[in-house]
């Protein structure tokens, strides 16, 4: 009797470590649970940016064919379907085709340039725009000659335009200059209509800091359930790109920030632009 006593009690000992262990490993599987989800956010945010591409990618397609129809003769094939749908079909083909010469414009370096005092100078209008949307155009005067120097701008003083003038030889290589410029120009407006972005589509998300060259950027991110705050500092050492070159958390739990799932947050912080990165922590409940 004694024996069986004795192995009772170590049965219900064994029991007791397994389910012991059971607890320990719920938090891991929650956490890791949690950390697949926000890649899975990720890589769904990726697919539908490409969905989207493909999507007006196949539609400029069909439209340039309707449009190579009429050309051929075919107009009243292409015509069936309605005025209304044929003056827009016209619309929409004559809205491609400058925007593809607009585009073959840029890809042989062209800038819109206007020339001033009767051919010894130009000006040239350097537009920033991101995702699409047109933003801020800056302007550029410059003389030619005798020699091709700087003359008057309206470029923000934070943009390093001394420096970049410096690097490249006015004389031989404008545009490299140019396009260097208008690199800096467009990466700051990304990064400034990113900031609005945020303010518009994220009540809940507090910007404590920002600088006018939205170089470095503190949000404070409310966890779930104890509605614990979390700083978020984004800083933008290359002022070329859009997307930040370090990102960091800091909270009050010290283990936080080095957890395998604020670590994921990061990389997605690196990779993904700042507005849509919090979309994805607020779907997969990271943050509210």
């Amino acid at each position: 009797m004694e024996g069986a006593s004795k192995r009772d009690v170590l049965s219900h000992l064994s029991q007791l470590e397994v389910q012991t262990r059971s607890r320990r490993n719920q938090p891991q599987q929650h956490y890791r649970v949690k950390e697949l989800k926000a890649k899975v956010e990720a890589l769904m945010l990726q697919r539908d940016q490409l969905k989207a591409e493909i999507h007006i990618l196949k539609s400029l397609h069909k439209l340039r064919s309707s449009l190579d129809h009429q050309r051929d003769g075919d107009e009243d094939e292409a015509m069936e379907v309605g005025s209304e749908n044929s003056d827009l079909l016209r619309l929409m083909g004559k809205h491609i085709q400058l925007r593809d010469l607009r585009h073959a414009h840029h890809l042989i370096g062209g800038y819109d340039v206007v020339k001033t005092k009767r051919g010894r100078g130009a000006c040239l209008s350097l537009p920033t725009a991101y995702e699409g949307v047109c933003l801020d155009t800056y302007n550029l005067e410059i003389d030619l000659k005798p020699a091709v120097r700087i003359n008057q701008h309206n470029i923000p003083p934070f943009i390093p335009l001394s420096s970049l003038a410096e690097q490249s030889d006015l004389q031989s290589d404008l545009r490299g200059f140019l396009d260097a410029l208008s690199r800096h120009l467009n990466a700051f407006a990304g990064r400034k209509q990113q900031l609005k972005l945020v303010k518009e589509q994220h009540k809940s998300v507090d910007v404590m800091e920002s600088n006018i060259l939205c170089s470095r950027l503190v949000l404070m991110l409310t966890v779930p359930g104890e509605k614990q705050a979390v700083l978020c500092v984004l800083e933008y050492t290359d002022h070329t790109r859009c997307l930040p070159t370090r990102v960091h958390f800091e909270s009050n739990d010290e283990k936080l920030p080095d957890s395998a799932l604020w670590t994921t947050n990061c990389s997605l912080f690196l990779e993904t632009p700042v507005h849509k990165a919090l979309t994805a922590m607020k779907k997969t409940g990271f943050i509210v």
